[in-house]
């Protein structure tokens, strides 16, 4: 922006210098003199509107030395942004497309706006990978300025699942304006991939989750009806809402609800919670077990047995979690 600006003014000057000279040494007109040195430094020469004496003849020389030099110039700038632009947003393509191949176990995000911004801040807040889906050019930009992972173009589109990695994601986000276009991303993920987990947002409009949850949906989530319950959570039990919201996003009680994985190579398995040490070892509380054919077993007793393949629901400091994270 700067080196245009410059660039205008540096124009602007010529021109003014051009007309003033003309006026003062051949006694032309303001516009005459603007015309002269129009056709002059742009190497036109339609024609000459001012007779030129011998200083007039040496004025334009200079003019033609100091002007053509300078708009070459410019032009010659332009042409090289134009083309560094254009190389370098296709550079940066094939670059995306390059990283978004590579991703395995990852997420595709369908639609970018207020609830898409949110998620994938949340994701990559985690670590988690990702890549977005999004068609909206305004919306591309922000995307480009957030340096998130994305590719242009309609999510409900297979070419574009199977370029965003549909067969190799983890899961998928369905979360654009509408319900119908959220069934027919839907339709289009559950036919690529049969294993994988869709998540989709719905309007809370009558019918709306019933039709994902045909069109192959794990999991429809309305954000209108979730808002409103905890509005009213916060008036009739402020205590337990204010608790479960420091202990999901870890505020001033420096307490964290996450879950963990327990792997087969783990030496917690066939354990007792007792026998496990992670309440005597690491200041945590096991709240929830969830086995791996999906039964949720809450506030397990200290003989419960770990599985390989549980997923256990923790309460303790985040520095504690991800010590025992590294073990499980």
């Amino acid at each position: 922006m700067h080196k245009s600006i410059t660039a205008t003014l540096m124009l602007l000057g010529i021109l003014l210098f051009g007309a003033f000279g003309y006026m003062f040494l051949e006694h032309s007109t303001f516009v005459d003199g603007l015309y002269m040195t129009l056709i002059t430094i742009s190497t036109v020469g339609y024609g000459e509107v001012v007779h030129l004496s011998p200083g007039g003849r040496l004025f334009t020389m200079v003019l033609i030395l100091v002007g053509v030099g300078f708009v070459m110039f410019v032009f010659s700038k332009i042409t090289e942004a134009v083309v560094e632009g254009e190389l370098r947003a296709v550079y940066g393509r094939m670059h995306m497309k390059k990283k978004v191949q590579g991703l395995h176990d990852h997420y595709i995000v369908c639609g970018f706006g207020r609830i898409g911004r949110v998620i994938c801040r949340l994701l990559h807040e985690a670590g988690k990978p990702f890549v977005v889906i999004e068609s909206d050019p305004k919306v591309l930009l922000a995307l480009n300025d957030l340096n998130y992972l994305f590719l242009e173009g309609e999510a409900s589109n297979d070419d574009m699942l199977l370029k965003a990695g549909v067969k190799q994601a983890k899961g998928l986000i369905a979360v654009v304006s509408s319900d119908a276009n959220n069934v027919y991303i839907t339709l289009s993920a559950r036919g690529l991939n049969s294993s994988l987990y869709i998540m989709a947002r719905s309007s809370g409009a009558e019918g709306g989750e019933t039709k994902l949850i045909r069109a192959g949906a794990d999991k429809v989530i309305s954000p209108y009806y979730i808002g409103a319950c905890r509005m009213a959570h916060h008036v009739l039990k402020p205590t337990v809402t204010d608790f479960i919201d420091l202990t999901v996003s870890g505020g001033e009680l420096g307490l964290r609800l996450e879950e963990l994985g327990v792997s087969d190579g783990s030496r917690m398995v066939n354990q007792t919670l007792m026998d496990s040490s992670i309440r005597r070892d690491f200041d945590l509380i096991v709240v929830a077990i969830k086995r791996s054919l999906g039964e949720m077993q809450f506030n397990p007793n200290p003989s419960t047995i770990i599985l390989k393949g549980d997923t256990l629901v923790v309460l303790g400091e985040y520095e504690q979690i991800k010590k025992l994270e590294k073990i499980i």
